[in-house]
Formats: C-alpha cells, structure tokens, sequence
C-alpha cells in the first residue's frame, strides 16, 4: 500500500513537473517572440521603407529616429551609398527606421526640404529634423552621425 502511495505521489509530481516546464517554454517563446518585436508589439523593420509624398510626414512623425536616404535611380553616389543603408537598417533594427526617398518621384518633399544634391540623407528625432548628411560618405562616418543620436 505504502509503494503505491509514493508511486501516486510521483506521478503526481512528475505531472506538476511538467506543467511547470510546459508554462516555462511559453514563457520563453513570449520573451523571445517580444523581443523580435518591436515597441507596441509593431515588427521590427530591418529594411529601408519606401517613402513617397504623402507617407514622409507621418512616417517620420512616427518613429522615435529616422534617417531618410534621398535620393534618385540615375545618381551612381546613391547607388553606391543604397547597400550601406541596408546593412544598417539590418544593424540598427529596433534603434533606428531608414526610409528611402525618390527625389525625382516625389517633388513636393524634395523641395520642402530643399534638396538640391543627391544623395542627401536627413536625420528626424522625434519627427523633427536634426541633421543633415549630404554625399556618398562611408559606414564607419554614418554610423558615427546616427550613434550621436541614438
């Protein structure tokens, strides 16, 4: 009689055992699912978002930093700076939201902002503009300026 009661007991034990690790692993696959989300349970964005017209004011209304790399198809220092943007979108994911902006397609902006040379890269904190980078400059100087904001 004793034997079958401790066997019960351990059952009972075991069964709680694994409840507890059941409840864990969701536990951990909660965290872990948060963690690749971004604040207000949003997506992380780890690309360069397409910016128009009509998207750039509330885009960059939106996220805390930003950076808006303006440019155009047929300029070869944008096309030599539009990889570097990618990497650190991928890089910065969750710290900062890169947007790409064609200058030739979206005008009305190109000329609130008064671009006149490509690539022109804007920085907005808190929707407000905060600095300029103007030029194909490389990584290590890009990350320097978007570190300073950070």
């Amino acid at each position: 009689m004793k034997e079958e009661e401790e066997d019960s007991s351990n059952k009972n034990k075991d069964f709680e055992i694994e409840q507890i690790k059941a409840k864990k692993m969701r536990e951990m696959e909660a965290r872990m699912k948060a963690k690749k989300e971004g604040k207000k349970g949003e997506q992380l964005i780890d690309h360069p978002l397409t910016l128009d017209d009509s998207s750039f004011i509330p885009t960059v209304r939106k996220y805390p930093l930003v950076v808006v790399d303006c440019w155009a198809p047929w300029c070869a220092p944008c096309r030599m700076v539009a990889p570097i943007i990618d990497e650190l979108a991928r890089e910065y994911a969750g710290k900062v939201v890169f947007g790409k902006l064609n200058v030739d397609e979206n005008p009305r902006i190109a000329s609130e902002f008064a671009i006149m040379a490509i690539p022109t890269m804007f920085i907005f904190k808190n929707g407000e503009p905060v600095d300029v980078i103007q030029g194909a400059l490389p990584k290590p100087y890009l990350e320097a300026k978007l570190k300073e904001w950070i």
